[in-house]
């Protein structure tokens, strides 16, 4: 059952960061991610924050996805993203390599007033960008599994474990479980 959670999980947040919604993760998908993200903090169509906003998602396509494509190749499939990403199970350094680097480029993201931590304001705001379905209620709710210290605040540590929980823990009891709302509400493989 633990790994049937791992593969809804993945399975889930692949079709959430599928922005396009034609099964491929993509730079286009990155684009329409940083404009998603921009309308959810507020800012104008084509302003630089906006700008800022989209170069920073391309970059994480560009720096971090795009390299460990195969050599032609530009695009990653549902398949083999729910496969890529389920080893990283198995190899806790990779995860925390490459789930870890993605999320200390979301971290800078979502804390948009640069005091290193993220409240539950930045991270309803910065989580709406990559899951529009995500309400309040859900995002307070899973903010307060992730907040492990109970102070208010996900740390730096707090958030990037949380991410790489998401993505790579079959513990059923992992509080990263929730970093896209009630991991009960993701349906299996």
């Amino acid at each position: 059952m633990s790994h049937d959670l791992l593969l809804a999980k993945i399975a889930y947040g692949f079709d959430q960061l599928d922005a396009d919604g034609d099964g491929r993760l993509t730079e286009e998908d990155h684009l329409l991610m940083g404009r998603a993200s921009a309308r959810a903090l507020g800012h104008a169509e084509d302003s630089p924050e906006e700008e800022r906003l989209i170069a920073a998602y391309v970059a994480i396509w560009r720096d971090l996805h795009l390299p460990a494509l195969p050599a032609g190749t530009s695009a990653i499939s549902r398949a083999d993203f729910i496969t890529s990403t389920a080893a990283l199970a198995d190899d806790p350094a990779a995860a925390r390599a490459t789930v870890g680097a993605l999320a200390e480029a979301f971290l800078a993201l979502a804390d948009t007033d640069g005091d290193g931590r993220v409240d539950p304001d930045e991270f309803f705001t910065f989580q709406r960008g990559h899951f529009p379905g995500l309400d309040r209620a859900a995002s307070d709710l899973a903010f307060g599994h992730l907040d492990r210290d109970g102070d208010g605040v996900l740390s730096a540590e707090e958030f990037i474990t949380a991410t790489i929980e998401y993505w790579s823990s079959r513990d059923p009891g992992a509080p990263g479980n929730w970093w896209a709302g009630n991991p009960a509400l993701t349906e299996p493989v």
